[in-house]
C-alpha cells in the first residue's frame, strides 16, 4: 500500500508538499547502494572531495532565494531573512569545515623511535545516517553532512515530513556537482522505518538534531549495537544582563534572540536574568523593541514575523503563558496589538513576560516560541544559580563590559557554549555540543571529525630485524 507523506503550510494551511514515504525494498537499496559506494569513494582524494563539495554549496547559494522561499512555504520563516540561512549559516558552515579537512583529516604523528614508523591514521566509518529538523533544515544538517562526505563515509538524509523538499535540494546540489551515485541519498521515512535503519548494522554513525523525546526514541534504537550518535536536542538558553552592560546593545540581541524564526530555535533565548539596577530600564527598551515586530504573511517582504510551524506548537506556547499568568506573571505585550493573531491558528504574537519564577513552566520547560521570561537578580552569584537551574544545558550569554567576569562566570555555568555580548550563533571554529538534557557529541570545529572518523594506529617496525 502507498503511504504518503503530507507537508501542511503554516502559511495557510493548505497541503504544500506530497511525498510517497520508502517502501522496504527502497530502504534496502538505498542502504546496499551507500555501502557499496563509500567503499569507492573512501579511495577518492581528499583534494577532490572537497572541490565536490565546493561545488554544491555555490549550487546551493546561487538558487537561494528559490531555496528561501520554498523555506517560508514549508516552516514559515519571513522571505525577508529566509535565504540568508544558505547565504549566510549554511555556507560559512560549510565553506570552513571544508578548509579544515587537511588539518583535521591528517595523520598524527608520534615522537620518534629508533626502528619504527608509528602513526595514527583518521579512517571513515562508514555509512552516516542523519535525521534533520524543519526549524534550520540546511543549517542542521550541514553540520554532518558535509563533514561526514569529506571524512571518505556515505550519507544517507532523512528530513523533517515539515521540510522534504530541503534533501531534494542537497540531492541536486550533489549531483550537479559530481559526486559519485550512492555516496548522498536521502529517504522520506515514517518514524517507525527510521528507527528501522538506526538499528540497521549498514549504518556506522547517527547524527540527530531534534527534540529530547526524539534523542531517546533514537538512542533506544540504538541500543543493541555500538553504533556512535551524535545528538543535537532542545534547550532552555538563559542569558545574563550585567549591571555594567551595554543596554541598547543587549536589548537589540537579546529581544532578536528570542523572536528570530518565531523563537523556534534550540539556541534561542527563552528566559533573561537582569541585574536589578538596570532592570526596569531594561524591560522597557525590550517591550518597546518586541511592540515593533509585523507579524504576518511570511511571503510579504514587511514581516519580520512569521507563523509558528503548526497550530498546535502555537497553542502549546499560548497555554504556557496563560499559566505563567495565572500564577502571577504579567504579559507586557498586548495581543491585540498584532492583528494576525488569532488563536487556532499558528501566527502567534510575541511575549515578553515579568513577575516570573521557576515555579512556572515557561521558565524551565523548553518553548520553542516567541515568548521570553525576564526577571530582576541581585548578584552574579544569583545569575549563574538560576541559568544552572535548568535540566538543559546548551548555551547561555552574558551581556557586560568586564571581560574578566565573563570568563569567571563561563567557568560556572553549565552549557556546551557561552557568549559574552552576542547569542543565537553557531561559530563553525568552536566545538557545538550539549550538556545535560541539551544532548551529546559534537559537530562542527576541528573536533567535529572525531565523531565521523575513527583512528587506526600503525605500529610498523621497520628496522633490521
Amino acid at each position: 500500500m502507498m503511504r504518503i507523506q503530507k507537508t501542511i503550510s503554516p502559511v495557510d494551511g493548505r497541503v504544500y508538499v506530497e511525498r510517497e514515504l520508502a517502501r522496504g525494498e527502497q530502504i534496502e537499496e538505498a542502504l546496499n547502494k551507500a555501502v557499496q559506494a563509500q567503499a569507492a569513494w573512501r579511495k577518492t582524494p581528499l583534494e577532490e572531495r572537497m572541490q565536490i563539495c565546493n561545488r554544491m554549496v555555490a549550487w546551493m547559494e546561487a538558487r537561494a532565494e528559490q531555496l528561501g522561499e520554498e523555506l517560508s512555504w514549508q516552516m514559515g520563516r519571513p522571505v525577508r531573512y529566509a535565504a540568508n540561512e544558505i547565504r549566510r549559516g549554511f555556507a560559512e558552515r560549510a565553506h570552513y569545515m571544508i578548509s579544515i579537512a587537511p588539518r583535521a583529516l591528517a595523520d598524527l604523528s608520534t615522537s620518534p623511535k629508533a626502528g619504527f614508523q608509528r602513526f595514527i591514521r583518521r579512517e571513515p566509518v562508514g555509512v552516516v545516517f542523519t535525521l534533520a529538523p524543519w526549524n534550520y533544515p540546511y543549517l542542521t544538517s550541514v553540520n554532518s553532512i558535509v563533514p561526514a562526505l569529506l571524512a571518505g563515509n556515505a550519507v544517507i538524509l532523512k528530513h523533517s515530513a515539515q521540510t522534504p523538499l530541503c534533501a531534494e535540494r542537497y540531492a541536486e546540489a550533489f549531483a550537479a556537482a559530481g559526486l559519485p551515485e550512492g555516496v548522498f541519498q536521502y529517504l522520506h521515512l515514517s518514524h517507525k522505518d527510521a528507527e528501522g535503519v538506526i538499528s540497521d548494522s549498514r549504518i556506522s554513525f547517527v547524527a540527530f538534531t531534534g527534540s529530547v523525546a526524539g534523542g531517546r526514541a533514537v538512542q533506544k534504537a540504538a541500543c543493541e549495537r555500538f553504533t556512535g550518535l551524535g545528538l543535537e536536542l532542545g534547550g532552555k538558553d538563559a542569558a545574563y544582563v550585567r549591571n555594567d552592560a551595554n543596554l541598547e546593545d543587549a536589548v537589540e540581541n537579546l529581544v532578536d534572540g528570542a523572536m528570530f524564526n518565531s523563537g523556534q530555535s534550540c539556541c534561542g533565548i527563552e528566559r533573561i536574568y537582569v541585574h536589578r539596577a538596570v532592570y526596569a530600564e531594561f524591560v522597557e527598551r525590550a517591550v518597546e523593541l518586541t511592540r515593533r515586530y509585523v507579524l504576518g504573511d511570511p511571503l510579504k517582504r514587511e514581516t519580520t514575523l512569521g507563523p509558528m510551524v503548526r497550530t498546535s506548537a502555537a497553542e502549546f506556547v499560548r497555554s504556557q503563558i496563560a499559566e505563567a499568568v495565572s500564577l502571577g506573571a504579567t504579559a507586557r505585550i498586548d495581543p491585540r496589538e498584532f492583528p494576525a493573531d488569532r488563536p487556532g491558528t499558528p501566527y502567534l504574537a510575541p511575549q515578553i513576560l515579568t513577575e516570573v519564577d521557576h515555579s512556572m513552566r515557561v521558565m524551565w520547560e523548553e518553548s520553542f516560541g516567541p515568548v521570553v521570561g525576564i526577571t530582576p537578580v541581585a548578584s552574579d552569584e544569583e545569575a549563574v544559580a538560576r541559568i544552572n537551574d535548568s535540566r538543559y544545558g546548551l548555551t547561555a550569554a552574558i551581556w557586560t563590559t568586564n571581560l574578566d567576569a565573563a570568563i569567571r562566570l563561563g567557568d560556572q555555568v553549565q552549557v556546551g557554549t557561552w557568549f559574552m555580548n552576542r547569542c543565537d550563533y553557531l561559530d563553525p571554529e568552536l566545538a557545538w555540543t550539549g550538556v545535560k538534557d541539551s544532548g551529546r557529541g559534537c559537530s562542527l570545529s576541528i573536533l567535529g571529525y572525531e565523531q565521523l572518523t575513527r583512528p587506526k594506529s600503525f605500529h610498523l617496525r621497520c628496522g633490521d630485524l
